[in-house]
């Protein structure tokens, strides 16, 4: 059984969260600069086994696509074309970036290290993670 990874895809960072190889747990891995997403993705895929690859989709508050979504369907197009053996399940972020704020200040970390933005993106990859992981049960 392999990992599964979430993909919480910004324009200037984009957040990498995995389950363990069991599924059950998720995880922040890391925030990368979105240009070096595909090169990161590569070197991840070729040293772990990823059943299931989950995106972020950006939506407004009426269900729409968000002005973010164009850059994800961008983003989307690429991934399929260079890993195109790997499944992708799209999950609705709405609200990520709010939970994994209120959770960053929920922590009592200060406030120099809540200001990290990387720690945001990374957290809010994880809740798409964990939202995925609550629907597939």
């Amino acid at each position: 059984m392999g990992r599964i990874l979430a993909i919480d895809y910004g324009t200037k960072r984009t957040g990498i969260a995995v389950t363990d190889p069991l599924q059950i747990i998720a995880t922040g891995l890391t925030t990368v600069r979105t240009h070096d997403i595909f090169d990161f993705l590569q070197d991840y895929f070729a040293k772990e086994t990823v059943d299931v690859v989950v995106i972020g989709q950006a939506k407004t508050l009426r269900n729409e696509p968000s002005e973010n979504q164009k850059f994800i369907d961008i983003f989307d197009k690429k991934f399929r074309k260079m890993f195109p053996s790997y499944p992708i399940v799209y999950i609705d972020e709405r609200f990520t970036s709010s939970i994994a704020h209120q959770t960053v200040l929920d922590s009592g970390i200060g406030k120099k290290k809540r200001q990290n933005k990387e720690m945001i993106d990374t957290i809010s990859a994880t809740i798409i993670l964990q939202s995925y992981l609550e629907q597939k049960k």
